[in-house]
């Protein structure tokens, strides 16, 4: 008999992620597996796959691996850190409310708060250009970047994943899908790029479209959020906290300045389980 896989889908702001437990038992996923599985025709769909693993280390509770839907292994991920906190806990493998997790690049707290949301501390953003990565000769928080003969001012923000967002009039008319993938496969950024477009409210409200490397343009993308509010504070748009409207729903981000870590706070919602055999 074929041994079945458990799931659970979850989406944070409709970012949708397929959340596998190898914590009770070990899972080992091909690169066309998880394609398989994020498709939304044969298999699960969803964004980003998750994979909840012991800890390798004494000062952590989880590590955690964050698969593209293209099947690629990626570092970092903020709606995914809040469903991943949700789902340890109503999975039972922590009682606790507050855990340390392990990420491909560093480590994150997820917290659960007592509303339901979960806060996330993200990690001090990373800005100097050649840690993003970013090939640039400049530390300048805002940039020139060619994009098919049109020059964009972006800035270039590393949220555990890199990020470069630009500011526009209005994101409904943003070139994101012309602009998105010429931005997120731009030879000045050599492991790709989160393509990030943000609209100003007000001091204390945006709006923001992201296209994700790897996925596409997604309903939210929190790592975005956590970038496209450092973006607004370094270049004095906005101020802490900021309410960051996307097409899946709303985040708050509040970060104080450089040097500091960015906190995220925003809903985490399991949709369905189930189980089923890998091809």
């Amino acid at each position: 008999m074929t041994e079945k896989l458990a799931f659970t889908k979850m989406q944070g702001l409709g970012n949708d992620f397929v959340m596998i437990d190898a914590v009770r038992r070990p899972v080992a996923l091909t690169e066309a597996q998880v394609r398989w599985l994020a498709d939304r025709h044969f298999g699960v769909g969803c964004d980003q796959l998750l994979v909840v693993e012991p800890a390798s280390r004494p000062d952590v509770d989880f590590r955690y691996r964050i698969f593209n839907a293209d099947g690629g292994e990626v570092e970092q991920c903020g709606n995914g850190a809040r469903c991943f906190a949700r789902f340890v806990f109503d999975q039972g493998l922590t009682a606790k409310r507050e855990i340390r997790v392990e990420t491909k690049k560093g480590i994150i707290t997820p917290r659960l708060e007592a509303d339901g949301n979960v806060t996330v501390d993200m990690g001090v953003p990373v800005l100097k250009p050649a840690d993003v990565p970013f090939v640039s000769d400049s530390d300048a928080w805002v940039q020139p970047l060619d994009v098919a003969g049109s020059e964009v001012a972006i800035t270039a923000v590393s949220m555990g994943n890199p990020h470069a967002v630009q500011v526009v009039a209005d994101v409904d008319s943003a070139p994101v899908a012309e602009q998105g993938p010429l931005i997120e496969r731009h030879p000045r950024f050599p492991a790709r790029v989160n393509a990030g477009f943000l609209q100003i409210v007000d001091a204390h409200h945006v709006r923001l479209r992201v296209f994700e490397r790897g996925a596409g343009e997604t309903l939210a993308c929190g790592t975005g959020a956590c970038a496209a509010v450092v973006t607004g504070i370094l270049r004095g748009l906005v101020s802490s906290p900021v309410a960051v409207e996307t097409r899946g729903g709303e985040l708050t981000i509040a970060w104080n300045g450089v040097g500091t870590p960015v906190l995220m706070t925003g809903p985490a919602v399991t949709v369905f389980s189930g189980e089923l055999t890998l091809p």
